[in-house]
């Protein structure tokens, strides 16, 4: 089978190779190259035009069947499935929020991102192990809502680069996560668990809101999770007890 290898896996990059494998295949099957209904490569071949292990590979297919783009067929090999591109895709939803309302005057600001060592806690909520390699590759986003040049709200996001590879260069002010993540994640949001609670700012928390030490604050957790009940990105908001409100609207798309 004729393959073309235009683009080749980078290990001087920080993207894992099976992630770097996984847009590569997926590209081809989205621009058409390996059309609905194709074999794709055998490992060996794959193998041997990327310069990458068998497990490598592996991996990579085994998040595109997951994703629909591929099917395996016993005995046979493996095939592109583009037309059924994500399972469950009646039920995929669009994520929209509403904070404060109409007639107000608001942004978002970037405080820190970059690389980050995940606290015992976040392990816990993104199910890290602690010999697990992509413990050292987790992204943070600190942000700031500014209402009417006030600061509303706090919001943390760990992202697991693995995830959304591309997580450095995009403008996470301009979009929000759950949509970057439902464009460009290697693995798709199935399901998202929201809880509430009421908590307490402090330390840097509680200067950044620029409210009292201990002053009582709304504290919204979110976990994304894929079809495979794998969180995917874990995001939480701290803000005052001000007058906005929260509004989520899940929309059924298809």
């Amino acid at each position: 089978m004729h393959m073309l290898t235009e683009k080749t896996v980078d290990r001087e990059s920080l993207q894992k190779l099976y992630v770097q494998m996984y847009s590569i295949i997926k590209e081809k099957i989205e621009k058409r190259e390996w059309p609905n209904g194709a074999q794709i490569p055998t490992e060996d071949e794959l193998c041997k035009s990327y310069d990458v292990s068998k497990a490598t590979v592996r991996m990579a297919v085994a998040e595109l069947v997951r994703g629909g783009h591929l099917k395996k067929q016993q005995g046979k090999g493996t095939f592109v499935t583009f037309a059924l591109q994500d399972p469950g895709v009646a039920m995929k939803t669009k994520l929209t929020e509403d904070m404060f309302g109409e007639g107000v005057n608001a942004r978002k600001e970037v405080i820190e991102k970059g690389l980050k060592e995940p606290s015992d806690e976040i392990k816990s909520v993104l199910k890290i192990s602690d010999n697990d390699d992509e413990s050292t590759a987790l992204f943070y986003i600190l942000c700031k809502r500014v209402v009417n040049n006030e600061t509303a709200y706090l919001e943390e996001s760990y992202v697991p680069l693995a995830m959304l590879p591309t997580i450095e260069s995009e403008d996470i002010c301009r979009k929000p996560l759950y949509d970057l993540i439902q464009e460009k994640g290697v693995r798709k949001i199935f399901k998202v668990v929201q809880t509430i609670e009421i908590a307490e700012a402090r330390g840097d928390v509680a200067s950044l809101l620029r409210v009292p030490e201990g002053a009582p604050a709304l504290l919204l957790h979110r976990l994304l999770i894929g079809s495979d009940s794998r969180p995917i990105a874990y995001t939480r908001l701290l803000g005052m007890g001000k007058k906005y409100k929260l509004l989520t609207e899940f929309e059924r798309i298809k």
